[in-house]
């Protein structure tokens, strides 16, 4: 499209184009011009009550499609209320976008009402911070805030929208669909991850990180059960694999079984698909010696930056988990696996620690049960 629009209707176009289907907002006079614009635009606008749940909302459903979580917020405290959700989104590596209202542009620097210099404010936990000035370019830096929160290592981006900006008028074309490259593991490092796992006698894999689809959780589930590996999901990523299946040990959260740890402290290769190993999966840091783990370790990671950022791994893959996962139809066992016993005890670990029986609490709600039914 290249008629003459406003800034606003320029923005609204380009959600479109780049498949955003809901959004999460707080309504703000600072971008009222968005609001006009998707009247009538195909868009599920859910209004909530409070910019830090807003952001919240869009960061659980970026977390979830891999899609960027889209959120809009007015500006001031609205930006300040959502700065929870983005640094969520930053740690957790979600790929989410918020799209901040900005003082006009004729009154900026001047501490007008409400103002921030966003990237002072945001610099820190976003990727990428940026303001439009000009409509024209809208369909470009919204083009690449797409870009930027889902490649390599996702995240978050902020976005400032000057006020005058979205009223302005402006003829442009729109820019394309945002793609996500994905970065495929080599034929010789695949091979090297199926000397290694012929060689072990205690291997365990543990799961975590963005960019998963349900085709790669599944890939990973039959990789997982071809081979017997018990897998263990990193925090916050128990959707990666299914609770259900023999080769689940438990997730590295808070408050983990005693028992999950020593098997993977007694492990003799250990497999690491899409996760940091961060504080509270490493347990303090202490489940990995740094910078060199006592285990052998196989790190695959999106982001080229984050191996041998923090341990030094004995192999490391430059993969997004959809490449990794699909490359591993072709690593397969060469015979019968020694190690289908520590499977199965991992798995029955994670059983006896899941169940709520052996406790129970004063009066008749038992919360152990409830969560056991969830």
């Amino acid at each position: 499209m290249t008629n003459s629009r406003t800034g606003g209707q320029i923005l609204v176009d380009q959600l479109l184009i780049h498949g955003v289907q809901q959004l999460f907002c707080v309504p703000g006079e600072s971008y009222l011009a968005v609001l006009d614009a998707l009247h009538d635009a195909h868009i599920a606008v859910t209004v909530c009550r409070q910019e830090g749940g807003a952001a919240m909302m869009a960061e659980a459903q970026g977390k979830l499609t891999g899609q960027p979580g889209i959120c809009f917020v007015t500006r001031g405290p609205g930006a300040t209320n959502a700065a929870a959700g983005i640094h969520i989104a930053h740690q957790d590596s979600t790929p989410l976008i918020l799209f901040v209202g900005q003082v006009a542009r004729g009154a900026m620097g001047r501490e007008a009402f409400q103002e921030l210099d966003y990237r002072a404010v945001f610099g820190t936990m976003a990727k990428w911070v940026v303001q439009i000035d000009d409509p024209a370019r809208m369909p470009e830096l919204v083009s690449r805030a797409f870009h930027v929160a889902t490649s390599g290592r996702p995240g978050p981006v902020v976005v400032a929208l000057p006020e005058d900006m979205l009223v302005q008028a402006a003829t442009v074309a729109d820019a394309l669909p945002y793609q996500v490259t994905e970065t495929h593991p080599g034929a010789a490092q695949m091979a090297e991850l199926q000397q290694r796992l012929q060689a072990a006698q205690q291997p365990v894999a543990i799961v975590g990180g963005s960019r998963w689809s349900a085709q790669a959780v599944q890939a990973f589930t039959a990789f997982a059960q071809a081979w017997s590996i018990p897998v263990y999901c990193s925090f916050r990523r128990q959707m990666l694999f299914p609770a259900t299946h023999a080769c689940y040990g438990g997730d590295l959260g808070l408050g983990v079984n005693p028992k999950l740890l020593a098997r993977i402290k007694a492990s003799d290769l250990v497999l690491v698909v899409g996760g940091r190993l961060s504080e509270v999966p490493s347990q303090g840091y202490e489940l990995f010696d740094i910078p060199t783990p006592a285990q052998p370790l196989v790190h695959v990671h999106a982001d080229a930056d984050e191996l041998g950022k923090l341990y030094r791994p004995a192999q490391a893959i430059h993969a997004t988990p959809q490449a990794f996962a699909a490359a591993l139809n072709a690593v397969r066992p060469q015979a019968n696996v020694p190690w289908k016993a520590h499977t199965e005890a991992a798995h029955a670990e994670y059983l006896a620690w899941s169940d709520p029986a052996p406790i129970r609490i004063p009066g008749a709600l038992q919360m152990g049960e409830v969560m056991q039914h969830l």
